[in-house]
C-alpha cells in the first residue's frame, strides 16, 4: 500500500543553536505556504515575548503533530505550556547541551504522573 498521497505532520522545535541545528540537519525543517519555519533558534537576543508567540502559533498550525523545546526554553514560557491540554500538538521537553533534563520541571511528565498516580485508582 502507498502511502505517497498521504501529507505528513510536522515537528517543530524551539530551541537553543545547537539543537536546532541537529534537527534541521536530520531534515525537519520545513516551510508552510505562509513562508512559516516550523521551527525557532533562541539565543540571548531572543525575548519571552518572541518565545511565546511562536509556541502560540506552533499551536495553532494544523501541520504540525509535535513541538519539541528545550526545558531551559520551556521554563521561560511554563505559564503558557501548562494551559495546553490538547492531545496535538504533543509538547515534548528535551535536554540541551548546556542543561540536562530534569522530570520534575516538565509539565507533561507531572500531569501525566497526576492521572495514573495510586490515589486516583481507587
Amino acid at each position: 500500500m502507498s502511502h505517497s498521497g498521504v501529507k505528513g505532520k510536522l515537528i517543530a522545535v524551539i530551541g537553543d543553536e545547537d539543537t536546532c541545528t541537529g534537527f534541521l540537519l536530520g531534515g525537519v525543517g520545513e516551510l508552510n505556504k505562509k513562508r512559516e519555519p516550523n521551527f525557532l533558534v533562541v539565543d540571548k537576543n531572543t525575548s519571552r515575548h518572541d518565545i511565546e508567540e511562536t509556541f502560540r502559533g506552533f499551536l495553532k498550525r494544523d501541520d504540525i503533530a509535535i513541538i519539541l523545546i528545550n526545558q531551559t526554553i520551556a521554563e521561560e514560557i511554563r505559564f503558557v505550556i501548562d494551559t495546553h491540554n490538547e492531545p496535538l500538538p504533543a509538547v515534548l521537553e528535551i535536554p540541551s547541551k548546556d542543561a540536562p533534563y530534569d522530570a520534575s520541571k516538565d509539565s507533561i511528565l507531572r500531569r501525566a504522573k497526576g492521572m495514573f498516580s495510586s490515589e486516583d485508582m481507587r
